[in-house]
């Protein structure tokens, strides 16, 4: 498969953007685009970061941008971050599969929301549109570590179709994100923000591990928001 069906595949996926028409049509295994995660990020923070190259930063511009950029990945990533939340509240395992597939939100999701929806809106409102770029492209290496690093929760779902991608691919997609956000930040900016959407990363990854034993599509999906949430803050207390 060629690379540039890599980077449709990605973008199908992280988002609604209507390019399945030009992928082949045979059945795509996910982990095979995986590298490409982060190239999608850096298109979808393009996108997204139209209202300030308009009219500049600010809270209203930045409210506008995470709207832009929730309604561009369908919130996706703000469905899985609630049922991540709410599993929390789970007696065992299985209550707390449960939970996950449950389409209700809790108190626990629901406040996850307006929180990291407060958090991004007020560090966006003082960062430029290149470091919004570079944040969600660094955000979109998590789900890949995570693929790689936890066993399946459950054996079925979208996590399970997905596949695993390959050491070498792990690694590449995490150098894309690392000299995406260099050249979008500068490298002071992009350690930051790398390490703090590492140690957003390394909570999921941890909180996974110990309530579900492994991971599935709500903590990739968690993982990515909680990043792209880390590395705003990080910014924006540097700027």
């Amino acid at each position: 498969m060629a690379r540039w069906h890599h980077v449709l595949l990605a973008l199908v996926f992280l988002s609604r953007l209507p390019v399945g028409r030009f992928l082949p049509p045979r059945v795509l295994p996910l982990s095979d685009a995986a590298w490409a995660f982060p190239i999608a990020g850096i298109v979808l923070g393009v996108l997204a970061s139209l209202p300030l190259w308009l009219t500049g930063p600010g809270l209203l511009p930045a409210a506008l941008s995470i709207s832009l950029l929730t309604w561009l990945t369908g919130a996706l990533h703000e469905d899985a971050l609630a049922d991540f939340a709410d599993a929390g509240g789970g007696r065992d395992l299985a209550d707390r599969l449960r939970i996950m597939r449950d389409s209700t939100i809790g108190s626990f999701g629901a406040m996850a929301l307006i929180c990291i929806t407060v958090l991004r809106i007020l560090s966006l409102g003082v960062l430029t549109p290149s470091q919004l770029v570079a944040a969600v492209a660094l955000a979109r290496v998590a789900p890949v570590v995570l693929m790689r690093a936890l066993p399946l929760a459950r054996q079925d779902g979208l996590a399970q179709g997905a596949g695993q991608p390959s050491r070498g691919d792990v690694t590449a997609a995490g150098m894309i994100c690392i000299i995406a956000a260099t050249l979008f930040t500068g490298p002071a900016q992009a350690l930051a923000a790398a390490l703090a959407a590492a140690a957003a990363g390394g909570f999921v990854w941890r909180r996974a591990a110990r309530l579900l034993g492994g991971q599935t599509g709500d903590v990739l999906g968690a993982a990515t928001l909680l990043s792209e949430t880390a590395a705003l803050v990080a910014l924006a207390l540097l700027t």
